[in-house]
């Protein structure tokens, strides 16, 4: 199923792609019709299809890490388009030197290295139109993991940082469960209760429902 939400600045459609159902996100600029698509994992074909049904321009892809489900359609609807892919943190490329070894271990369609045209660092911001996405450096699910944060709409796109209900794995090469907590209650909280995010999987939910009910990391853990 695909949600879509009604805000004046910034729309998005979440696109469930890949046997895993990963959301990837077209989100585009209401203003301007310009968009961006968030983790293209997979199912390149359903992805333009939407691109074309709302008739919006694509004007970057953005990467929140490097795992096969998430960036597995990257670089050909980077090349179908003639855009730039942006992310994640420098910190992943060795995920991304390794997709045609994910692509084979997880049963995904065949998948180049990825290079990306840029790295984005903590602190920086990319522009959707005339919407911008600050960047939010979160390793823990893996060292390189980016969260893409809209201030005018309190909303997050976070991948698989944070889930309703669950938090991301943290039995992968160089990933750290500390290191995760630290992204979500030292990055995210500080964002607000009110923000609405967008996880890699399943739900949507707010970060004042994870903090009172996520039992890996609600309040009553900590404080």
């Amino acid at each position: 199923m695909m949600n879509k939400c009604r805000h004046e600045s910034m729309k998005y459609q979440i696109i469930p792609v890949t046997p895993y159902q990963q959301n990837c996100s077209l989100i585009w600029c209401n203003k301007t019709m310009k968009a961006a698509v968030i983790d293209p994992g997979g199912d390149l074909e359903r992805i333009l299809a939407e691109v074309n049904k709302l008739g919006v321009t694509v004007e970057k892809v953005l990467l929140t890490h490097g795992h096969i489900d998430h960036v597995g359609a990257a670089k050909r609807l980077a090349d179908h388009l003639g855009i730039t892919v942006l992310g994640p943190h420098r910190d992943d490329t060795f995920l991304l030197e390794t997709l045609p070894d994910q692509s084979s271990d997880f049963g995904f369609p065949a998948c180049e290295v990825l290079i990306p045209g840029e790295y984005l660092e903590d602190g920086a911001s990319v522009t959707v139109g005339e919407q911008t996405l600050q960047v939010i450096h979160c390793p823990g699910h893996t060292p390189g993991h980016v969260v893409f944060y809209s201030e005018a709409d309190k909303r997050a796109w976070v991948g698989d940082v944070l889930f309703h209900g669950s938090v991301g794995r943290t039995d992968f090469p160089r990933s750290s469960h500390q290191d995760l907590i630290d992204s979500i209650t030292k990055k995210l909280w500080p964002l607000g209760r009110e923000v609405e995010f967008v996880p890699g999987h399943g739900p949507i939910s707010t970060f004042g429902n994870e903090r009172d009910q996520n039992p890996f990391v609600a309040d009553q853990l900590f404080y």
